[in-house]
């Protein structure tokens, strides 16, 4: 890894900072222990700084282990093997990475440490998202390889607090904007007190932030980072998602990532990455121009995209993003700066690298990360071949499709080979019923749509 930011802090900043007098504009009185959860959410303790420095330094902390065992309403549910009834629901300790300290400034005196997740002989919990993005992380630097990667996250804004949203049932939410304000200064001024607080704070909290801009359905914006290594992109993904949340309660509105919250422009969440080898020089490109290296990972990627579409497209909701002439792919296909592929090439020289376009704003960070390092480096190591470019439109072409639905992305994961050589048995098995659970659940919802089909015409 690389040395940490600058604007996160050390172990001895933040001792420094919870010793400080009460007086002190530094002071810090509450540490945030989090993990990413399988949804992405973030989950974990509030800690008085104090407890932390005497305690949990060094002794650590421990939350139940049905916490990558839980549906999106925290219901447990059958299926999982590391945690269920008959094990008694254990726990798990929140193994405290020290590198990623960083300073919360729309919280009062609040600092978050992330961490992993270990069992209590220290053993990795290999369910975990970042255990999962860490394992792959340490395949591509056994092939000599570091990854770096950059998220690009959609959201819509709304004029409503959450808690009106809840109430009304999600009907009649006012949109910040009422039209298509796709790169529009005036749009996005509408709302730029909010979208300034978010870049300015996550700033602060360590994260390089490049620009905000206006997208096309109504109230939709974008707040662009610097790409970063794999792990730190994942984790500052997490924390923005959860950070912007709370901005945004703050100014008496709300905001979804939902991948698709209506039948205009969905959510997306496009990915892109690159390699660099172990003397930092881009693996994507040399002389000649693209490397063998590259057309490998691209072929790799296409090669076991439908396999790990689940990964990319984790809910019900992330569906209704693919459809053709939606900006959001529908084809396993890739192109030179085509934006109707699934994968897009962009850039040239030490710029080189691949945009995934199939994630959506939905989408658990460490997981599509760990699927698009996974697929390329299988594409490496077998040295499989780059098809022909897809030139024109992909939606009309004979390429193969990706999957539809969540019940065939279900399949396609459940049954793949690759799946289980380059994950595991465990984690195979434990998404595959995370799968099962969101569909079970949802086969016995009856939804608005029936109701307004049904109720009195049928």
């Amino acid at each position: 890894m690389t040395e940490p930011h600058p604007r996160l802090l050390s172990l001895d900043d933040l001792t420094r900072r919870i010793e400080a007098p009460a007086d002190d504009p530094q002071l810090i009185d509450t540490v945030i222990v989090a993990f990413t959860d399988m949804q992405g959410r973030l989950q974990g303790k509030r800690l008085h700084g104090r407890y932390f420095l005497d305690v949990v330094l060094e002794h650590g902390t421990e939350g139940c282990n049905y916490l990558l065992s839980v549906d999106v309403d925290m219901n447990t549910v059958d299926g999982y093997e590391m945690s269920s009834w008959e094990t008694g629901y254990g726990d798990m300790e929140f193994a405290m990475d020290l590198g990623t300290i960083r300073v919360l400034e729309h919280l009062p005196a609040t600092a978050m440490i992330q961490c992993d997740l270990v069992w209590l002989d220290h053993a990795p919990v290999v369910q975990s998202p970042r255990t999962i993005l860490a394992t792959q992380v340490k395949r591509a630097a056994d092939a000599g390889f570091t990854a770096w990667a950059g998220t690009e996250l959609e959201f819509i804004v709304f004029d409503t607090t959450y808690e009106q949203a809840w109430s009304s049932g999600y009907r009649d939410l006012r949109p910040s904007n009422q039209y298509n304000i796709d790169y529009s200064i005036m749009g996005g001024t509408r709302v730029e007190p909010l979208l300034r607080d978010i870049r300015n704070t996550m700033y602060a909290a360590g994260m390089n932030v490049e620009a905000a801009k206006g997208e096309c359905n109504l109230g939709q914006h974008e707040i662009g980072f610097l790409y970063d290594e794999v792990m730190v992109t994942a984790d500052n993904h997490s924390v923005y998602k959860t950070a912007a949340k709370e901005i945004a309660a703050q100014h008496g509105k709300s905001l979804t990532f939902m991948a698709k919250f209506d039948e205009r422009e969905g959510s997306s969440c496009h990915i892109h990455l690159s390699l660099r080898d172990t003397d930092g020089e881009i693996a994507f490109w040399d002389e000649g121009g693209r490397t063998p290296v590259y057309d490998q990972f691209i072929a790799g990627i296409l090669a076991t995209m439908r396999d790990f579409t689940l990964l990319y497209a984790p809910n019900i909701n992330s569906y209704k993003r693919f459809a053709d002439g939606s900006f959001a792919p529908t084809t396993v296909a890739w192109g030179l700066d085509n934006r109707t592929c699934a994968v897009r090439l962009v850039g040239h020289g030490r710029s080189a690298r691949l945009e995934n376009r199939v994630p959506g704003g939905d989408v658990n960070p460490y997981l599509a990360l760990s699927a698009m390092l996974a697929g390329g480096l299988h594409g490496i190591e077998h040295g499989l071949e780059l098809e022909p470019e897809q030139a024109g439109n992909a939606y009309t072409s004979d390429k193969p499709k990706v999957p539809g639905t969540l019940r065939e992305a279900r399949e396609a994961w459940a049954n793949s080979v690759v799946a289980r050589t380059v994950f595991g048995e465990d984690v195979v098995r434990h998404y595959t019923n995370m799968a099962d659970v969101e569909l079970k659940a949802f086969d016995a919802a009856v939804t608005d749509w029936e109701l307004r089909r049904c109720f009195e015409r049928l």
